[in-house]
């Protein structure tokens, strides 16, 4: 695979592409609603074993809600693909920038890659179960590997319109499904899944935690692409809130309706048997909507981690390309395709790591959903909880500096309450890392999987001390993005397509 060649790049991502629906769609389908229950949150309540992920999934969405206010303050006064890396380079200093930087990329990246591992499994059970062809998960994770290395080096509304027509599609069978369920329930409507005492049980808050945030990975996108949407004041705002709303209300309302189909007491013993083969929805819906709905919904969960899978490359790419088009990272990577303006070099450096990723874990034969899609989504999950936290407490301390006429609630008041809670769920997370990848607290995983970002914290930080001492004028220009000066993109170089 090779790159473009230079005359048919740039150094800019395209200016006014983007509108707020556009924005939206990448953050609501890296949050897929069918795979986040269907996949993340039944394996949840099969590993973890506690019924209170619905009251989890308010708490988180409570303390994103506050953490925004102040996340989309920072964005209309630093427009940067890299949102986290820009913002606590600003507010922390640069050193815990580039960790964070390391951290995102990390993160994002185990997210991305992860996603190959439920749609190569679903998509193995799903032509099982409807045609009679087995195809071996691997396989059909190259096929969307393809798929997404061609979108990833497309223009930005293309891969927008195309998250956008998944996305309208996923919601109306989730509110289907819901409704049924519902309507239908086990054992009476119970609302016992809302309960503390479902939630707040010795070794299983922070593993419970840590998947909700996983759940919500994606609410954070509309920063990110800043740079390329239209008005991007008033753009970033409502598809920042605007798709963390639908997300609560769509997570905690389906997690809820599935606790009334099975039961309360049934939902972890029901997960535990449904999780390998992400099926249980469907399994449900099947028995009171029939075999279509039932199929068209599993359909939809594969497309849907095709979406996410897009959407994360997206974000993984732009992040690489913010970093290396400050010097921080290979300047080779900051290329973007002239006509496309997509971020080329990053784009192809994502790819090829995906790819290797998909042939390691084919090669070794690991389980695709538990140790690829679950093990290591929960622990990029866990890396943009860490990078909330961060966040969070970077942008009490850059308004502080200057208010900017920002109120005391956006600059103060929401961002310390959401630091004082994610850092909490940090503490709980990492008590409770074993419990949630189900293997305890012997297994090497338990401590290697979030140690990763320790390290790659150490290695930001080193990094960032030498650009300091040898590259100075580099070392000033971290974190500011287009306040740096090298991104500039005029309308006319741009046109404005979008949603």
């Amino acid at each position: 695979m090779s790159a473009p060649p230079s005359s048919a790049l740039s150094s800019a991502l395209a200016a006014d592409r983007l509108g707020s629906a556009s924005v939206a769609s990448f953050a609501l389908t890296a949050a897929a609603p069918l795979m986040v229950i269907g996949g993340v949150i039944v394996a949840g309540w099969a590993n973890v074993q506690v019924i209170g992920f619905p009251l989890g999934i308010l708490l988180i969405g409570a303390a994103l809600a506050l953490f925004t206010f102040g996340y989309v303050a920072m964005s209309r006064h630093i427009r940067n693909a890299g949102a986290f890396y820009s913002y606590i380079s600003q507010g922390l200093g640069r050193p815990a920038g580039v960790a964070a930087a390391l951290s995102a990329v990390l993160g994002y990246n185990l997210l991305q890659v992860g996603l190959y591992g439920i749609f190569g499994a679903a998509g193995s059970g799903l032509l099982g179960a409807m045609f009679d062809i087995n195809v071996q998960w691997w396989v059909l994770a190259l096929v969307a590997w393809l798929f997404v290395t061609v979108l990833g080096l497309s223009r930005v509304e293309i891969n927008s319109k195309l998250l956008l027509v998944v996305l309208v599609a996923e919601l109306a069978i989730v509110l289907l499904y819901d409704i049924v369920f519902i309507a239908n329930p086990a054992d009476g409507v119970s609302f016992a899944a809302f309960s503390p005492d479902n939630l707040f049980i010795g070794g299983a808050l922070g593993a419970v935690l840590t998947v909700t945030v996983t759940a919500f990975v994606g609410f954070e996108a509309p920063p990110v692409f800043a740079e390329e949407s239209r008005d991007s004041r008033k753009t970033i705002a409502l598809a920042s809130f605007g798709g963390l709303g639908v997300m609560v209300f769509v997570y905690a309302l389906t997690a809820w309706a599935l606790t009334v189909a099975t039961g309360p007491d049934n939902i972890v013993v029901q997960s535990q048997e449904h999780a390998a083969q992400a099926d249980l929805m469907f399994v449900l819906a099947g028995e009171h909507l029939g075999a279509f709905f039932a199929d068209a919904g599993n359909v939809l969960l594969v497309t849907s981690a095709f979406a996410a899978m897009l959407s994360y490359h997206n974000t993984v790419a732009r992040y690489t390309f913010s970093l290396a088009r400050e010097g921080v990272l290979p300047r080779s990577l900051a290329r973007t395709g002239a006509r496309s303006g997509a971020p080329v070099g990053a784009s192809v450096l994502q790819s090829v790591i995906g790819l290797a990723v998909i042939l390691v874990y084919a090669i070794a034969q690991l389980d695709p959903f538990t140790h690829l899609f679950f093990w290591l989504g929960m622990t990029g999950g866990f890396g943009v909880l860490l990078l909330l936290a961060g966040t969070s407490v970077a942008v009490v301390l850059y308004f502080a500096k200057d208010k900017r006429g920002e109120s005391l609630w956006t600059r103060v008041i929401a961002p310390v309450l959401s630091a004082l809670f994610l850092i909490w769920a940090v503490q709980q997370t990492v008590r409770d890392y074993g419990t949630m990848l189900g293997t305890g607290d012997e297994h090497a995983a338990r401590w290697i999987l979030p140690g990763l970002y320790l390290l790659v914290a150490v290695v930001g930080v080193i990094w960032a001390l030498v650009l300091r001492a040898t590259k100075p004028a580099l070392y000033e220009a971290i974190g500011k993005g287009v306040e740096g000066g090298k991104t500039e993109v005029s309308s006319a170089e741009a046109p404005k397509v979008g949603v």
